[in-house]
């Protein structure tokens, strides 16, 4: 195969019509650009140009080859466009993955907005609860609410996770509201088994770290479905502010024991570690940033 690079030189010389002024474009000693084109015949076995004091001019072979050459040249131009364009704007297909209450409460409604906002890009989206493994499953960007962070992975915080100690004004009427943790023994406490912690919840308050057992009716492994039951007036339980939201801000929900703080957690974008990052990955986790901002609108009042 002929040196692609040799090829456009020689279209520059022919353009130029000299190889003093392919070297000025091409910003490169004339004698390089005249070695380029010797060492292209040389491996050609055909002269290109006809040489005199003068001027040059094609040899019969040159100018079929010319025709080749220009092609290449504006082939190579294209290229470079297009890589610039990628590098700029975002196109093409973006994977994610995201976990299942907050990818589909808060990432799902995000991303009409998103490919409003970059028309060229499509996205493909998983709603799971499982550990991806990015680079073997072909995915860009994982939304994970965690407070373990995978080292191989470059984690960019969007939202602070905040959980709340809450039930319906109809049950805290009926069964009195808590005034301290230890007070939470005389309660239906509602237990979230996720985490693998049955029964027991954590809490940092005025004097320092506070654990309580707890019991009660029901537990269950999944939030969006706990806040129904709590909902239903049953019973107190620690849920997510992401999910319930919108039940605190309409008096549907009352929160308790505020000065006591669950564990806290944060929602992470998650992405491979690249030298150069690819602008569809860069556009969609400075878009959830933005959206959410330091106070996410499902904690303001």
């Amino acid at each position: 195969m002929y040196d692609l690079n040799l090829m456009i030189i020689f279209a520059h010389v022919v353009n130029e019509q000299s190889f003093s002024g392919a070297a000025r474009k091409l910003n490169v000693s004339r004698s390089s650009v005249s070695k380029s084109v010797a060492k292209l015949e040389q491996a050609l076995g055909a002269s290109l140009l006809n040489r005199n004091t003068r001027h040059l001019s094609l040899t019969e072979v040159g100018a079929a080859f010319f025709d080749y050459c220009t092609r290449i040249g504006y082939e190579a131009d294209e290229a470079h466009k297009m890589i610039d364009n990628l590098n700029t704007q975002p196109r093409g297909v973006l994977k994610i993955v995201a976990s299942v209450a907050f990818g589909t409460l808060h990432i799902a409604p995000a991303v009409g907005d998103f490919l409003r906002r970059y028309p060229e890009l499509d996205i493909d989206m998983t709603i799971t609860d499982r550990v991806v493994d990015l680079a073997e499953e072909g995915y860009d960007v994982a939304i994970s609410v965690t407070s373990d962070l995978p080292q191989a992975l470059v984690a960019r915080k969007l939202a602070p996770i905040r959980r709340r100690l809450c039930a319906t004004p109809a049950y805290f009427e009926e069964f009195g509201i808590p005034q301290s943790p230890d007070e939470l023994v005389k309660h239906n406490c509602l237990d979230y088994i996720h985490s693998g912690e049955r029964g027991l919840w954590r809490f940092t308050g005025p004097a320092g770290e506070v654990s309580v057992s707890v019991s009660g009716k029901l537990r269950i492994n999944d939030d969006e479905a706990l806040s129904q039951v709590v909902l239903s007036g049953f019973g107190i339980a620690l849920l997510p502010t992401f999910i319930i939201g919108k039940d605190l801000q309409a008096k549907r929900l009352r929160s308790v024991l505020s000065e006591y703080i669950p564990t806290k957690q944060q929602v992470y974008a998650l992405y491979m570690p690249k030298r150069n990052l690819p602008i569809k990955i860069r556009a969609f986790v400075d878009f959830l940033v933005e959206r959410f901002g330091a106070e996410p609108y499902w904690d303001r009042e």
